[in-house]
């Protein structure tokens, strides 16, 4: 694939090395100086790629996406802490017929994860005396708080018990992405852990993405692209 990736930090050069030892091409890298550009200056620098693959920052996701589907260029969004404009995202997607997959996590663990908590919320729903819980730790760069995975992760144990989910955000030093999920009772506790120990996790699971959604239209969430490699594995 020849790929254009947006972001030129931390993440975005574990991406690009990831992506040449796979042996995609990296075409254009584009910085937060070229969103500025109006939407065709954009879309005109994002044609002839395959896919694109952003992990940017939350103010930028609007204009990315809309010169991404402005030029037919599927794109892995990666970008966290951009909730509050989701709508408009998706709107500018599908109004010109572009392609998107977007999720608040791409660690292929980490979607893992979310299931192993969806099938726990599931277990302990019919005993009130277990109080759910989150806790995420990051470290002090990461903007967001709570975390996109943190918030998801809230959603899924709050949809299975119908209560508000406390979730405890820590942001110091150089802290890898940890989540914790816990079951609190007078009895005992349970908890389920994932700690990110590079990007590299993040990274493997944009480029799995990006191969998925090349040829296809319309939005997805990275749950489709996992459920659709598990559907393949189960065969």
């Amino acid at each position: 694939m020849k790929l254009a990736l947006f972001g030129r930090g931390g993440m975005g050069a574990v991406l690009a090395e990831r992506a040449r030892a796979a042996g995609h091409e990296i075409g254009a890298t584009l910085t937060s100086a070229d969103a500025a550009k109006n939407g065709d200056q954009l879309a005109a620098l994002l044609r002839g790629h395959d896919a694109a693959i952003d992990f940017s920052t939350a103010d930028a996701v609007l204009a990315h996406a809309t010169a991404c589907a402005r030029a037919r260029v599927p794109l892995v969004e990666g970008t966290t802490g951009w909730r509050d404009r989701e709508r408009s995202v998706l709107a500018a997607v599908e109004a010109d017929g572009g392609a998107l997959v977007y999720g608040a996590n791409f660690s292929i663990g980490a979607n893992l994860f979310f299931r192993l908590a969806t099938r726990a919320a599931e277990l302990f729903r019919g005993f009130p005396e277990y109080d759910p819980f989150i806790e995420e730790a990051h470290h002090a760069a990461k903007r967001d708080a709570p975390s996109g995975t943190a918030l998801r992760l809230r959603d899924i144990l709050g949809g299975a018990s119908g209560r508000v989910i406390p979730v405890a955000s820590t942001r110091a030093g150089h802290i890898p992405g940890t989540h914790r999920v816990g079951f609190d009772s007078p009895a005992d506790q349970i908890t389920l852990e994932h700690t990110a120990r590079s990007r590299d996790g993040f990274a493997a699971g944009a480029l799995l993405a990006a191969a998925w959604i090349v040829k296809r239209r319309g939005v997805f969430t990275f749950d489709e692209v996992v459920d659709d490699m598990l559907a393949t594995v189960r065969r």
